[in-house]
């Protein structure tokens, strides 16, 4: 595996000059190639490119640094599945790439780091398996994880947003703000995949709870006015995927963000 990025150990990493960047793009991964869901519905499915490494170095060559790479067959097995693109792209580009889908055990995690990842994405196992969860944030470090709230009615989801909980939102952020999680995404799944703008009321909502969290928006940018809105209520960042390959946003105006 590649151990170019191999984030293994319990350090303190530090965003490079610059900070992280505002800007996130999206690539979710099924049978290897790159496409979106609407609604997290799989059944919904469109594939925009055969190979994830073009893309990937396409964000890459405008100046964005980080990517959001999430593996959808390995979410809905329940295992990691697509961690060759991972190792892939992390071994042909410098981009910081969170990698989330499908890990439910250490085993999952570490091969996740070996592959290049620099966080972690976690989601489902946060509801499931606090237990084994916070075990990884001791062995790892709160800063190496990523930790996905996807909502509904801001009711956290799990299992790519198939299932719906009775777990309220801000006491999730609460519950591992305190374990020292620092990063979290929230993806509203009514939203997500229907370019119909963001749960922007919802996230200055959370933002207002807790100030000092570095909290990223995801799900529904349809265009730059989102994103400048989105930067103006606190965001950290933005997770963009179907936008840009929709074409609604162009690589070229995301360099306003950087």
């Amino acid at each position: 595996m590649n151990e170019k990025k191999n984030l293994t150990t319990k350090e303190t990493y530090r965003p490079p000059s610059g900070g992280w960047g505002f800007i996130i793009p999206a690539i979710d991964i099924i049978d290897g190639k790159c496409v979106r869901l609407t609604e997290g519905d799989y059944d919904q499915k469109k594939i925009y490119n055969e190979n994830p490494l073009e893309i990937a170095k396409q964000f890459e060559d405008v100046g964005l640094v980080r990517l959001h790479l999430v593996d959808l067959d390995g979410a809905k097995a329940g295992a990691v599945k697509n961690w060759k693109v991972l190792e892939n792209i992390a071994g042909k580009t410098n981009l910081l790439i969170d990698f989330g889908g499908g890990i439910r055990t250490e085993k999952d995690v570490q091969i996740v780091f070996d592959s290049g990842a620099y966080f972690t994405t976690v989601g489902s196992i946060a509801v499931n398996n606090e237990k084994e969860f916070i075990s990884w944030i001791k062995k790892f470090g709160a800063d190496k994880f990523l930790l996905g709230a996807d909502v509904k009615d801001e009711k956290i989801t799990i299992h790519s947003w198939q299932d719906t909980t009775d777990i309220w939102i801000y006491d999730f952020i609460e519950k591992y703000w305190q374990r020292g999680i620092k990063q979290i995404f929230c993806t509203d799944v009514s939203k997500d995949g229907k370019l119909e703008g963001p749960s922007t009321e919802l996230y200055k909502s959370i933002i207002q709870k807790f100030p000092q969290l570095q909290f990223i928006a995801s799900g529904g940018v349809s265009s730059i006015n989102d994103l400048e809105e989105l930067k103006t209520i606190g965001c950290s960042g933005a997770i963009v995927g179907k936008a840009i390959y929709e074409n609604k946003i162009s690589l070229k105006e995301l360099k306003q963000f950087l």
